[in-house]
């Protein structure tokens, strides 16, 4: 049985195929000696702990015992907010925030299923809204879980929201456009390659480099779910690093050389695509849709798509593959209809 990885604890192999251990949390990076569950494994991995440890909430000590800020004071320095990705639990703090600032002095014990509603009523946008509930149901879940409330008031409650499709899934035109305008050698094709042929989000592409890669497998852990993966290195994908100089632990820097952010890949890939002319609709996301699309159309099962992905669910695969399960019906329904004319 592999030993579970532990919170903020990242693994790869060197170029020499050793296994090696470094603690990440925010912008903190440590290397950890050993193996874990080791010693000086442990003794590192615990200080680091303490001295990342988020600072104690001002005030959390003067309010109201039962009241949604005493909630919210626990629940930052709880497990279930801490396990959460770094840029989950920015977002969550955001609107958590926001919900303590209007109802701080209330008590927990008596929310119920329509101040849900009433809180999802004020917003209007619907990806707003998911975001809203996904961070009540957290918090909900957790004053449960220390008996601050007897029944969580998010249970049941639902959102009729209409599919907009989300992200752009690109199309084999924009993709040969973008590959069109930006050579082999630039840091712009590495990015966009390092997107499409590995169909992983952004913030685990900017995370990959050399020690990812060995025998022509690309091998990574998903920063935001944990699901690790192992893709083929695909012909472009090699040619793209080949012709591209790295002399860092990612593929992708900034022009100083540093580690770039997820955020600040999304505003240079967003230059890159405004250079090769393709419209605004072209997102880095998107791109993790159109090589879902790709593989589809060349047959893949939901599967073997999801293998590549890391999706953990054959529903989202299914959002990105509609498309093509409709063209091929279309055609076999056309074809039927030949047959039968003949």
């Amino acid at each position: 049985m592999t030993k579970p990885i532990l919170p903020y604890v990242q693994r790869f192999r060197d170029r020499q195929g050793r296994l090696r251990h470094y603690f990440r949390r925010g912008a903190r990076r440590v290397p950890l000696p050993g193996a874990p569950g080791g010693e000086d494994f442990m003794s590192v991995y615990t200080a680091e702990i303490a001295a990342t440890a988020p600072p104690v909430q001002i005030g959390a000590s003067r309010t109201k015992a039962g009241t949604v800020a005493a909630l919210v004071a626990a629940y930052y320095g709880s497990t279930a907010f801490l396990e959460l990705s770094g840029g989950t639990q920015r977002a969550r703090r955001r609107t958590v925030e926001a919900f303590r600032e209007r109802h701080g002095d209330k008590r927990v014990a008596l929310m119920a299923r329509d101040n849900i509603i009433r809180g999802l009523d004020q917003i209007t946008k619907p990806h707003a809204k998911r975001n809203w509930l996904k961070a009540m149901r957290g918090l909900m879940a957790y004053a449960v879980s220390i008996n601050m409330i007897a029944t969580d008031p998010t249970a049941g409650v639902k959102l009729k929201v209409k599919d907009s499709g989300g992200f752009h899934t690109w199309t084999d035109e924009e993709i040969a456009q973008y590959r069109a305008h930006h050579p082999f050698g630039t840091r712009a094709r590495l990015a966009f390659e390092l997107l499409l042929e590995t169909a992983q989000r952004r913030a685990d592409v900017v995370l990959i480099g050399p020690q990812h890669i060995r025998d022509g497998w690309l091998r990574l852990r998903q920063k935001k779910t944990g699901t690790e993966v192992v893709i083929p290195v695909s012909t472009e994908l090699q040619a793209a690093i080949d012709a591209t100089p790295c002399s860092h632990l990612t593929f992708l820097t900034t022009t100083y050389g540093k580690p770039i952010t997820a955020g600040g890949f999304g505003e240079h890939f967003r230059k890159w695509c405004d250079a090769a002319g393709l419209p605004k609709n072209c997102a880095a996301h998107g791109l993790r849709k159109g090589a879902s699309r790709r593989l589809a159309e060349a047959g893949a099962t939901d599967r073997e798509i999801m293998a590549v992905t890391g999706h953990t669910t054959v529903n989202e695969i299914t959002r990105y593959t509609r498309a093509v399960d409709r063209k091929r019906l279309a055609e076999a329904a056309m074809a039927k209809r030949r047959r039968a004319e003949a």
